[in-house]
């Protein structure tokens, strides 16, 4: 697919090649013709096919085509005959101009040769343009005693031909006076000269006509003409004059601008140049030549700017006439200027009150002006007036200034502003007026009181409705303007049964929306009055009120309330007696209910539910009214049992049902008796409900048993990881005392840390945090508080302490008593005392919590390995006699089940007859921490 291309780009960079080296043999293969201009198209111009020595047909064979570059194709190939012909007319004078010879140079190529022929060929001028003048008539002044031989110079003639067809020679009509010479340029072009053979006289004949002749050379010869008129110019022997001396004219100052004046006139005897007379002003003044303009040939005085009565009343200049030979005459021109109504009169305000109260007092002043008109006479009287539907008059004052008053009170709600219109005119003619425009405005004052939209409103809402849910919104207007007219709405202080309404709704101060407070209720609300009041924001404020009625609406939220049958109170059940010989219809009683509700919501229908015996009774839609569908039957049964279900007609319904016992029988006797048989039959099936409840008893029982043993495995669980904790607090004995800090006196050691364990029944779900320490509430009791020594004061201590008094106790800090709320503890249940006391240490709670709680736990197994006795927790041993059970709250109540709000408490406890203290309720007491 990409051959062709290259091979058509190797094509044309051959023919260029060969091209290039055919142009550069110049002269090589020249061929020449020659052909007239303005042929028609396909003319004839020579043979090519012969001078390239090939036959006709060969052209199109071997592609011989014309290359012309820069210009249209003037020449074409026949290729029929075989000769070159015109593509179309030729003009030589479009195309050389006035080159001589005109040549037009083209190549021919050879396509198969890939040669090229340069063709040359000649345009031959015809004689096909006339020698034309530029003007057809020429007009030569000469004076009047200009001497022989005077040389005048005439125009020449041009000519597009060439060669012989060009201009050739001049000839001028025969005259007495003048002759002809032509003489040849540089350039070759024939210049023709007017010489003046014999003096002229301008009285005898003023002016001659002549009639030059231009020829060309070609055949048939071609000519053009050319009219000169000669004029004799006189000599200037007369001055000119004015036929006045001074002229005057008047004119009224609103002449138009342009408007001519007056004529000057002034002759001259002479004639030609010396009786052409110029006129121009001599010696004028600035304003002269700024008003007034003079026509230098004609002498007419015209304005060439509006003239002013007001600004100059007269002008007076000096006109000059002047001929060609500079004689000169002079004359005067007065111009009156007369005074017309032009111009209008003028509003100076002098003093101006823009704004005004309405409450002014008529005679008020609000503008002081001034008026004027520059013109003079009747044109500079004038007269002031107003419109006289305006609350406003004119009074003129010293001059002419005139005061604007107030003649009545004004009202602003009534017209805010005024747009007031001074007209002055004066006595002219035609009159002129001018209007002067005063704005005012009228201040407002509060004098309207805000006005509601309608005398008197209402309104509904239904009732249980949100609270805060908006109910109506009121709208007063106020006529007043800003804060004058700026309304708040207010509810009036009323009372509706003895309880303020402000209580039921509030209203918006801003925007007049009124809001339910509290959800209504019909029952018990149906309708509410409202005093609305609208108060503006002037001074003095205004207000107004009106009155709504606010309407409760009922909702179906009430279910029907069953008046009879009553349901008794002792648990017993009303039955309602049906003779058995009652017949179909029989009335066995009537079920009366009311609704709280109104209208259709109260609107109450009855149905039966369910029956004991269905089809034996049937109840009335609307009266409620029981009674027997059917004759009663022996095989009915003596109680029937019937569910009547009591349905209002509200959206969405409600409903209420009552169940009714109806005994069958003749007398009250008689249905005692049948239904004591009823019970002896009935005996089988309470036997077999007793059975039922007795193994109901015994399930219950087993799964109690089993909940015992779970908790006591649970509690020897709790023992086991108590005796555990003392054996590692056994520990403590060796340990120097660097290891152990004081806090009242007991020692601790520094690395104890408290385990908090939850058993569960399942074990799946015991878990245990670690470390978590467990708080109490207080650490000893108060008769511990009131020792003043130590429990425990080893000797290396005391030897470093130098102040006096140590062995005196401090008493605890109040600023570690902790809140209830604050106080951390195992169950949340347990009441403390505000008043306890916390180590100010966390360290020092863990290891004396897990000390006591370890030591408590031995003292309730009773093998306490501390070496204390039962009683103690084993801490007498080592903190002496005076630190025994009794001082130490019991803490294994706090131990909890997750998941449970049981307790567990203190079988010690118990056995001493001392109730279990609350976990949280233990009282702590921490001494003074020593500094060493």
């Amino acid at each position: 697919m990409a051959d062709p291309p290259r091979r058509w780009i190797c094509n044309d960079l051959l023919t260029f090649f060969m091209l290039l080296g055919t142009l550069c043999a110049p002269g090589k293969g020249q061929i020449r013709y020659s052909v007239r201009e303005e042929l028609d198209k396909g003319s004839f111009v020579g043979n090519i096919s012969k001078d390239l020595g090939l036959e006709p047909r060969e052209l199109a064979e071997r592609g011989v085509r014309i290359i012309s570059r820069g210009r249209s194709q003037l020449f074409s190939l026949n290729p029929r005959g075989g000769s070159l012909v015109t593509a179309g007319r030729i003009d030589r004078e479009e195309l050389c101009v006035q080159s001589s010879p005109c040549l037009v140079s083209f190549n021919i190529l050879v396509e198969n040769k890939m040669k090229i022929y340069g063709v040359e060929v000649e345009i031959l001028d015809i004689n096909d343009n006339f020698p034309r003048f530029r003007d057809e008539e020429l007009k030569v002044k000469v004076n009047e005693n200009a001497a022989a031989g005077t040389r005048l110079v005439l125009p020449f003639a041009r000519d597009g031909d060439v060669g012989v067809n060009s201009l050739q020679g001049y000839k001028l009509s025969s005259n007495r006076h003048f002759s002809l010479d032509v003489k040849s340029g540089s350039d070759g072009q024939k210049h023709p000269e007017l010489v003046l053979e014999q003096p002229l006289d301008r009285e005898k004949e003023s002016a001659h006509d002549l009639v030059l002749t231009a020829l060309d050379g070609g055949n048939p010869v071609l000519s053009s003409t050319v009219h000169i008129s000669v004029t004799v110019l006189d000599a200037n022997d007369n001055a000119p004059l004015f036929t006045q001396s001074e002229y005057r004219v008047s004119v009224p100052e609103n002449t138009p601008v342009g408007t001519r004046l007056l004529t000057l006139t002034a002759t001259d005897a002479d004639e030609g140049i010396n009786a052409k007379l110029t006129f121009s002003f001599r010696n004028e003044e600035d304003k002269i030549s700024e008003t007034f303009q003079l026509d230098s040939n004609l002498g007419e005085i015209s304005t060439i700017q509006s003239l002013d009565y007001e600004e100059s009343r007269f002008y007076l200049m000096e006109v000059v006439a002047q001929d060609g030979g500079a004689l000169l005459a002079s004359a005067k021109v007065l111009v009156t200027v007369q005074d017309v109504n032009d111009n209008a009169p003028e509003v100076i305000l002098t003093s101006l009150t823009s704004s005004v109260s309405e409450d002014c007092l008529p005679g008020t002043i609000i503008a002081l002006f001034s008026v004027h008109d520059a013109d003079s006479g009747e044109n500079g009287e004038i007269s002031c007036s107003i419109p006289k539907n305006l609350p406003f008059k004119l009074e003129k004052s010293v001059d002419n200034y005139y005061h604007l008053l107030t003649t009545r009170a004004l009202d602003r709600e009534e017209t805010s502003d005024y747009n007031i219109t001074v007209t002055v005119v004066d006595r002219g003619t035609p009159p002129l007026s001018t209007e002067n425009h005063i704005s005012l405005k009228v201040a407002d004052i509060n004098d309207n009181p805000p006005t509601f939209s309608r005398p008197f409103y209402s309104t509904s809402i239904s009732e249980n409705n949100p609270r805060g849910v908006s109910i109506f919104s009121v709208y007063a207007y106020d006529a007043d303007s800003g804060d004058n007219a700026q309304v708040t709405y207010s509810l009036a202080e009323n009372t509706f049964q003895e309880v303020p309404v402000s209580s039921y709704v509030s209203i918006n101060s801003d925007t007049g929306v009124l809001y339910a407070l509290q959800s209504f209720d019909y029952e018990h609300l149906r309708d509410l009055q409202l005093l609305v009041t609208a108060k503006d924001s002037g001074t003095p404020p205004l207000s107004s009120n009106v009155s709504m009625s606010l309407f409760v609406l009922d909702q179906n939220d009430n279910i029907p309330e069953i008046l009879y049958p009553t349901i008794p109170t002792d648990g017993s059940t009303g039955v309602e007696l049906a003779p058995r010989s009652a017949e179909p219809g029989y009335l066995v009683t009537k079920v009366v209910a009311v609704d709280k509700d109104s209208g259709q919501n109260a609107w109450l229908s009855y149905r039966l539910l369910k029956a004991s015996e269905p089809g034996l009774f049937s109840i009335g839609l609307h009266t409620g009214e029981v009674c027997t569908a059917r004759a009663l039957l022996d095989r009915d049964v003596l109680k029937q049992s019937l569910v009547v279900a009591v349905q209002d007609h509200g959206q969405p319904p409600l409903s209420a049902t009552v169940t009714l016992t109806i005994a069958v029988g003749d007398s009250i006797p008689d249905v005692l008796t049948d239904l004591g048989n009823h019970n002896t039959l009935a005996e089988p099936q309470d036997s077999d409900l007793t059975l039922y409840l007795v193994v109901s008893v015994a399930v219950v029982s087993c799964v109690f048993l089993g909940f015992v043993t779970v908790l006591l495995a649970l509690r020897l669980r709790h023992w086991h990881m108590s005796r555990l904790l003392q054996t590692s607090t056994g520990r403590l004995a060796d340990m120097p005392a660097s290891h152990f800090v004081g806090m009242d006196g007991v020692q601790a050691y520094l690395q104890t840390y408290s385990h908090e364990i939850s058993l569960t029944t399942d074990s799946k779900k015991s878990h245990l945090i670690f470390p978590q320490p467990n708080y109490a509430d207080r650490l000893i009791s108060e008769e511990s508080c009131e020792k003043s020594e130590p429990l425990l004061i080893p000797h290396d201590i005391h030897t470093h302490k130098e102040e006096p008094g140590d062995a005196q106790q401090a008493p605890p800090n109040t600023d570690w008593r902790f809140s209830q709320a604050q106080r951390p503890g195992t169950s949340g249940s347990q009441n403390g005392d505000e008043t306890g006391t916390w180590p100010n240490n966390q360290f020092d709670t863990e290891m004396l919590q897990a000390m006591i709680l370890a030591s408590a736990s031995e003292a309730a197994d009773g093998s306490s390995t501390l070496g204390g006795g039962a009683g103690t927790m084993g801490l007498s041993a080592r903190y002496g006699p005076q630190f025994t059970l009794q001082h130490v709250p019991d803490y294994r109540q706090n131990v909890y089940i997750p998941g449970s709000n049981a307790t567990l408490t203190n079988a010690a406890g118990k056995r001493d007859g001392k109730a279990p203290a609350g976990g949280n309720g233990n009282k702590k007491k921490s001494g003074k921490k020593e500094k060493k």
